[in-house]
């Protein structure tokens, strides 16, 4: 595994853990369940895309790694937490992620046009 795919494994396991010790009700077990299925499928499809199946795929990848992302700042913003210090960390590590895979993005469009 390199580097990103690495810290992308860690923020997975981060929200995982932080999940399980959120407050268990109706509404925050909805969105427990959607921030762990976003989380995790920044690096599933980071993986994918280093699978060197073409530079369209690739970007295409980093592009929905980019998009899971923004979902999951999203959903930490709707869970009900009691301290907020941790999901702070979440949320800063995620934007992190996002802002990577958006100079990715950006050098390989660039890349492609020149």
């Amino acid at each position: 595994m390199n580097e990103l795919e690495l810290r992308c494994l860690k923020f997975a396991k981060d929200v995982r853990d932080f999940c399980r010790n959120l407050k268990q009700d109706v509404i925050n077990r909805v969105y427990i369940q959607q921030v762990i299925r976003s989380s995790s499928s920044i690096g599933a499809n980071y993986i994918e895309a280093n699978e060197h199946l073409g530079k369209q795929d690739l970007l295409y990848r980093i592009r929905i790694s980019r998009k899971e992302a923004k979902e999951t700042i999203f959903r930490l913003e709707l869970l009900i937490v009691e301290e907020a210090e941790q999901l702070n960390y979440l949320k800063q590590e995620v934007t992190e992620l996002r802002k990577i895979f958006s100079a990715i993005i950006n050098k390989l469009t660039a890349s492609a046009n020149a």
